[in-house]
């Protein structure tokens, strides 16, 4: 089995770029993060034909997250942020395939620490944890991913100096990272050794790209009845060098059975 997550800010630009990836790389379960789209716009016939289901969550301009799958997803299985929760912005969708329950979710940037948006970050965390704990006494298999806005580590940060204490790096996001693991998950990609310098975001300005000067801010937390089964988990690089790239890269979990 494979599952990915992918921001891919903006399915409307992307769509023919993530069909055509979905082809190449035929993926069990696909979240989306930052499609932009409100729902009566978002593009099931298109993922249909392809052979997927999905399920989506959407907002005007802003966020957005889906759920594809090759296998349907029970609809009553289906949820929609974060339970109890009050939040106007399209950032959580889970589902249950099989015995595996999937949660993709589109973490909220922050913009600077001490802003009203980190602290809507650090209350949304504090949420999501609480409900992450209750999902896992569920459920055994889950799978929480997608784009965190958190480089856990240094080693997660092309110039740590520089970035050190500003955001995706302050020691308040990177102790709710902790906080996820310490409920049982597993950072699935450092279940492997890794080529350095492993980044999953370049910013579009300044040739970050090309210099690769990025960060490891999307990420796949697996539970630990599943830790035996991660069988790979890795970075694909190649649609970042597409034209009109998303400026993020998919991030790809293999299980054995």
């Amino acid at each position: 089995m494979k599952l990915a997550t992918w921001n891919v800010n903006s399915l409307a630009v992307r769509l023919p770029q993530m069909l055509d990836w979905l082809q190449t790389h035929p993926v069990d379960a696909l979240v989306l993060q930052e499609t932009k789209l409100t729902d009566d716009k978002f593009p099931a016939a298109e993922i249909q034909a392809a052979g997927y289901h999905v399920h989506w969550f959407g907002q005007k301009t802003y966020n957005g997250v889906a759920l594809i799958s090759r296998e349907p997803v029970a609809a009553d299985t289906v949820l929609r942020n974060i339970p109890g929760f009050p939040d106007e912005q399209a950032r959580v969708i889970a589902g249950t395939l099989g015995s595996l329950r999937v949660i993709g979710a589109y973490f909220p940037n922050g913009q600077a620490p001490g802003s009203e948006k980190f602290a809507y970050k650090m209350a949304w965390l504090e949420a999501l944890r609480a409900w992450v704990a209750e999902e896992l006494k569920q459920h055994a298999e889950l799978v929480l991913m997608g784009d965190f806005n958190i480089a856990p580590e240094d080693r997660d940060v092309y110039d740590p100096v520089a970035w050190a204490d500003q955001i995706h790096c302050t020691v308040e996001e990177r102790a709710h990272f902790q906080a996820l693991l310490g409920l049982g998950l597993v950072d699935a990609f450092r279940l492997f050794e890794q080529p350095p310098k492993s980044w999953s975001w370049w910013d579009y300005r300044n040739l970050a790209f090309r210099k690769n000067q990025g960060l490891r801010i999307d990420h796949i937390l697996v539970s630990e009845a599943l830790r035996g089964r991660v069988s790979a988990c890795e970075i694909d690089k190649q649609p970042r060098r597409n034209e009109r790239p998303s400026d993020h890269a998919p991030v790809v979990l293999s299980l054995g059975s």
